[in-house]
């Protein structure tokens, strides 16, 4: 009985937990515990996880929202500076950098032998460019750091790593090694042609600070652009870059800063992209959207105007017909004027080629013909020019989401510019910042003093520079020149002395372009004026700027659209040169007008020389002096006819 009775305890011991010190039950444990223990440190401890960075090429139908529906941050590429083979496009991400094919001595080179040959005949095609190109830049940077790339598929001999690329180090970058006495091994970066089904296995099975970058291969479809996702920590919304400031849209050459900056290493002074992110919320939709907006812009640009111009001269040539081409010149004048406005506008609402086209031609009209009725005489083209000028400075300020999407807003199609005003609008503003000031004094202050006269003209032209030249607004490199010295012209042209004149046309342009510089770098705004003339690593590198640009200027003159209508331009100046002293006699007595016109003279030529398309800027530029002068004549054939009428 004692026994069982002891049994019955040590079972009730056992159940509650009650060690078992009477049958040894320490002993059982403790060997337990060490068998355990054994077991433990027999197995292997756990090998940090090795980052892995993947470019992976997809089908080229591939669409944004295939993307966005495997989880991936979606947006748009711009594949190349107009229309540009894949092996360029490739060689553009390498290099981090892109420049016009037409700005390289040679075509690219077609690969029939080894990989090493081929690169060989790249990087000296590279040396010929007004650039720092340097094809395989991306994985230079990467192997000198002792990340190991892997390139496989169509891209594989465009982005391997060459033998001579051997790392110079064999510690990993700082991002990926900041846990202290840990061996942390070195990210992996891979190229490779992937099928959806393939991305979206990877996507699901990324971890720690793993990226993936995928796209659709290039090339894209004439204007349009490559549809792309990023999967990795942070990458949650639309993608957008600094080089865009778009939501939904980024440059083929961020992605090596992206990559670069993404493992924890410098991004090289010869890349000019910028590290992409994700913004917001995901909007596919609104990809979509403006991916289908900023295909049309270059194609519709020349029907929408050209017909409404045609339309236009139709008119005047009927109103001339009926002996009224007094009214007719500053109808049409106006219309011209209120042209970027209404384009503007329809930006908001996206129309059709049709409507945009009737909005456009009917539109413009109307608010001519009403400008005509409330306000007469210089007032009127005063009103128009200031209405259209301030409209695009208001969306300048608000980050350009109209212009972006206007047909006078830059082209999307050439992959140069996705914010702030191009150089068509340059060169219209300009005419319309300085003559329209020219204008306003004329008719709604014509006994202002001169010196109060040449100060208005700065301060406005200053204004519009700050406006449409400063990187956080316009970001425009020639608008920075063309402006502050459109503005001393005029008010030069309206001072009296000579010698005065001279050191304000020459001191005010520098003064402005040195406020411009300082203001974009106090604000981190890193534009074009930054990036191309301040950031410029010494003389040799602001040449090459300078070279390019020069270089692009005097090609445009060879485009056929350009160069059918340079031979009207140049009768027209040769005109204007043997009919000087008739057009100063419409303005003699308006002496503000007169400044105004110079100042918008001294724009066009100017505008001609500091910008890349000068063939466009002055076609562009003569046909908005033209309007002023037209309505210079219109006023001083009504100041003739009705004396007491004119300028009212």
């Amino acid at each position: 009985m004692v026994t069982i009775a002891l049994l019955l305890v040590g079972l009730a011991g056992s159940w509650q937990g009650v060690p078992l010190n009477f049958f040894g039950g320490d002993a059982v444990a403790g060997a337990s515990e060490r068998a355990a223990e054994k077991v433990q440190d027999a197995s292997p401890p756990a090998r940090p996880h090795r980052t892995r960075v993947t470019l992976a090429w997809l089908p080229r139908d591939t669409e944004v929202r295939e993307l966005a529906e495997m989880g991936l941050a979606p947006g748009l590429l711009s594949a190349g500076l107009g229309s540009v083979s894949a092996q360029q496009t490739y060689l553009d991400i390498t290099q981090g950098n892109r420049v016009f094919n037409s700005l390289y001595d040679e075509k690219l080179p077609i690969r029939t032998g080894s990989c090493d040959s081929w690169k060989e005949a790249v990087e000296e095609r590279a040396e010929s460019a007004p650039a720092d190109i340097v094809p395989g830049l991306l994985q230079q940077s990467l192997a000198q750091a002792g990340v190991d790339v892997l390139a496989r598929g169509e891209a594989s001999c465009t982005f391997s790593a060459a033998s001579s690329e051997a790392p110079a180090t064999t510690s990993p970058p700082k991002k990926l090694s900041e846990t202290p006495g840990k061996d942390v091994p070195t990210p992996r970066f891979e190229v490779s042609d992937m099928s959806l089904a393939e991305v979206s296995s990877l996507a699901e099975s990324m971890q720690g600070d793993d990226l993936l970058v995928a796209a659709a291969k290039p090339p894209p479809a004439e204007n349009r652009q490559l549809a792309i996702g990023i999967a990795g920590r942070g990458f949650e919304g639309n993608l957008t870059s600094d080089s865009t400031r778009t939501d939904g849209y980024v440059l083929s050459t961020d992605l090596a800063p992206t990559v670069l900056d993404w493992v924890g290493l410098p991004v090289p002074d010869e890349m000019t992209g910028e590290p992409i992110r994700a913004e917001g919320e995901v909007d596919v939709a609104a990809i979509e959207s403006r991916g289908d907006r900023m295909a049309v812009i270059s194609q519709r640009r020349g029907p929408v105007i050209g017909y409404s111009l045609l339309a236009w001269l139709l008119a005047l040539g009927a109103a001339v017909a009926l002996g009224r081409a007094v009214a007719g010149v500053k109808l049409v004048g106006l219309a011209v004027v209120y042209l970027p406005l209404v384009l503007l506008a329809a930006a908001a609402i996206e129309p059709g080629e049709g409507a945009e086209t009737g909005l456009a031609m009917v539109g413009a009209l109307a608010l001519a013909a009403l400008t005509l009725i409330l306000a007469p005489g210089y007032r009127a083209l005063a009103i128009a020019a200031t209405a259209t000028v301030l409209a695009y400075a208001l969306d300048m300020i608000a980050g350009s989401p109209l212009t972006a999407l206007s047909l006078l807003g830059p082209n999307p199609g050439l992959g140069v510019r996705f914010y702030g005003i191009g150089n068509e609008l340059e060169a219209l503003l300009s005419v319309l910042v300085v003559a329209g000031s020219g204008a306003a004094l004329a008719g709604f202050a014509p006994r202002l003093a001169p010196r109060r006269a040449a100060a208005a003209f700065l301060v406005v032209g200053l204004a519009s520079a700050s406006v449409f030249a400063a990187g956080r607004f316009g970001a425009d490199v020639g608008a920075a020149i063309v402006f502050p010295v459109a503005a001393a012209a005029a008010a030069a042209a309206i001072l009296p002395g000579r010698r005065r004149s001279v050191l304000l046309v020459a001191a005010v342009p520098i003064a402005a372009l040195a406020a411009l510089a300082l203001v974009d770098l106090a604000s981190g705004a890193n534009a074009h004026l930054t990036r191309s003339v301040l950031d410029a690593g010494g003389l040799g590198e602001l040449s090459d700027v300078a070279q390019r640009r020069l270089q692009l200027s005097a090609r445009s003159f060879a485009r056929p659209v350009l160069l059918f209508f340079l031979p009207l331009v140049a009768a027209l100046a040769a005109l204007a040169v043997v009919r000087r002293n008739r057009i100063g006699a419409w303005v003699r007595g308006v002496p503000a007008m007169r400044a105004g016109l110079l100042g918008a003279v001294a724009a066009v030529l100017v505008g001609t020389l500091a910008n890349d398309s000068g063939a466009l800027l002055l076609e562009v530029g003569a046909a908005y002096l033209l309007v002023f002068v037209g309505y210079a004549w219109a006023e001083n054939a009504m100041r003739a006819e009705f004396p007491d009428r004119a300028g009212r």
